[in-house]
């Protein structure tokens, strides 16, 4: 899966893969939504009881599902954007986007050299807030 020439991304979810791996875009995404699916299932993560704790490593766990969650919309922005404004959707992805990108920046949670792919369309999010 890439994100233009110069960004590939590989994966491994640390159990099952644990040495990154080269994948198509549609199995990345697959991968992808199989591992946050059980993120947010886990109870010692994401705790179901009312006052239950959050653990410890909570905001890096959250930072890590952002930041893959990231890496599709710089891939599908590189990879199959004239196919979205063929369709006149362009406007549908660049609203999700912009409320990705303000939420991820509000709670600080994807380092921004990881955003390089999108850095241009992302300050033209970010400068008018």
């Amino acid at each position: 899966m890439t994100a233009g020439p110069k960004y590939e991304y590989r994966w491994a979810d640390g159990v099952q893969i644990k040495k990154p791996i080269e994948v198509s875009a549609p199995k990345y995404v697959e991968y992808l939504m199989d591992w946050i699916e059980a993120q947010l299932d886990d109870e010692s993560i994401f705790p179901q009881r009312l006052g239950a704790p959050f653990p410890p490593n909570f905001k890096e766990v959250v930072k890590t599902i952002f930041k893959r969650l990231f890496r599709v919309y710089a891939h599908i922005y590189h990879s199959h954007f004239q196919k979205i404004v063929s369709l006149k959707e362009e406007a549908h992805l660049n609203t999700c986007f912009k409320h990705f990108i303000l939420f991820t920046y509000e709670f600080g949670l994807i380092d921004k050299k990881e955003l390089a792919p999108l850095q241009e369309i992302i300050e033209s999010i970010i400068v008018p807030y």
